[in-house]
């Protein structure tokens, strides 16, 4: 780790987590070679590590599938490629559906799957039974699988990112909080769009170990993007979103291929995690909050939806457990693109609970846009603008 602050930088990435530490990577791996990653805490001590570590394709929007398809891509060679595991379980994602409402709408977003080349497919009650043995189908309509999707474990992936950074001479900066981005220049008026012309310049990164000089920073700080973008006078909507996970003590029972399985309408979920379980689901009432202490009461309201949902995985005993923060936007997608209002300032945030997953392509993605490379995949439509020109963007495949 280094132990000095480097007084410039060409690009300066702040956040560390999974997004970061790929969008660092990959920077150095298109020729920058000052590269300076910042972080408040050490890599991955966000919510990157704090989260269940799901990798799926199944969702209802082009954009957000071809960035899962090719992230997916990257997790299955990434032992190979980066030299270290990452316990990748591809035994499918399995949604249980008990309305009208959610069978069509998930029947159309299969639809688009498999146009796009996935094994996506609906599923009978009996044949997510099959998939998924402790599970109620009491109230149940149908399913969506894609066998294909599945977890692995984040901190094992942001380590092979920040060492495979590192080699190729990126800073990092561990204990590093961003406390202002100073900028030259004054905006213009706004335009047609509501967005500035941007005259702005950003000149350098202040933290709490220093100052750092530079005309390019990227913005990877997840549920607290928002605060990066106040400092920087980009607005940027996210919020954050506390959630809590629970892991079980080893259980006595064989759960290979046991499927990531998901009760839509209530978001309770579960998937094999080492020698037992790992549960999730929302609290009763959402708590838009910064804090991550844990809620004595969501033990008993996760009890409840597995005595619903999964009664015969109701004797499982608590091991320990976790809260942490998705980072939401108003229409549940992502944020990625480059300020209008400020010159040098690009964003990659405001994935509502499937940043981690899709890390290893936004990493490719937001590279791309720096230094001027078309990526592989259009996302002009995650331009922050779109809440002002065009609407909401709705991703429908989050719980």
């Amino acid at each position: 780790m280094h132990n000095s602050i480097p007084a410039t930088a060409e690009v300066v990435v702040i956040g560390a987590g999974v997004m970061g530490a790929a969008i660092a990577y990959h920077l150095a791996q298109r020729g920058i070679s000052d590269v300076v990653l910042v972080e408040r805490d050490i890599p991955g001590a966000g919510s990157t590590s704090k989260a269940a570590g799901g990798v799926r394709c199944q969702f209802s929007d082009e954009v957000n599938i071809a960035l899962a398809v090719r992230s997916l891509e990257v997790l299955r060679n990434f032992e190979q490629d980066f030299g270290i595991a990452i316990d990748l379980v591809t035994n499918g994602y399995l949604f249980l559906l008990d309305s009208a409402e959610a069978v069509e709408a998930f029947a159309a977003n299969v639809a688009l799957q498999q146009r796009m080349g996935l094994d996506s497919r609906m599923l009978t009650v009996d044949e997510a039974k099959e998939r998924s043995p402790f599970i109620s189908t009491e109230g149940l309509v149908a399913a969506a699988f894609n066998p294909g999707d599945g977890h692995c474990t984040p901190e094992a992936v942001v380590a092979g990112y920040i060492r495979a950074a590192r080699d190729l001479g990126v800073t990092v900066l561990k204990s590093c909080e961003v406390t202002g981005i100073e900028t030259s220049g004054g905006a213009d008026a706004p335009g047609a769009d509501g967005m500035a012309s941007g005259s702005r310049t950003i000149t350098a990164v202040v933290t709490t170990r220093g100052t750092i000089e530079c005309s390019r920073v990227v913005c990877a700080a997840g549920a607290w993007s928002g605060l990066i973008g106040d400092m920087a006078g980009v607005d940027l909507p996210v919020t954050p979103l506390r959630r809590e996970i629970m892991v079980s003590e080893p259980v006595g029972f064989d759960t290979t291929g046991m499927p990531f399985t998901i009760d839509f309408s209530t978001g309770f979920y579960f998937h094999p995690e080492g020698p037992g379980l790992l549960f999730g689901c929302p609290d009763e009432t959402d708590e838009q909050t910064f804090g991550e202490k844990r809620d004595p009461d969501w033990l008993g309201y996760l009890s409840e939806l597995i005595d619903r949902r999964a009664p015969g995985l109701a004797d499982v005993q608590v091991k320990h457990g976790w809260a942490g923060l998705y980072e939401m936007t108003p229409d549940h997608n992502a944020l990625i693109g480059a300020a209008h209002e400020l010159e040098g300032f690009f964003y990659a945030c405001g994935f509502s609970g499937h940043g981690f997953l899709m890390g290893p392509a936004v990493g490719e993605v937001v590279a791309d846009l720096v230094v001027g490379r078309a990526p592989f995949v259009d996302i002009s439509p995650l331009d922050k603008r779109r809440f002002v020109t065009s609407g909401l963007r709705r991703e429908l495949n989050i719980v």
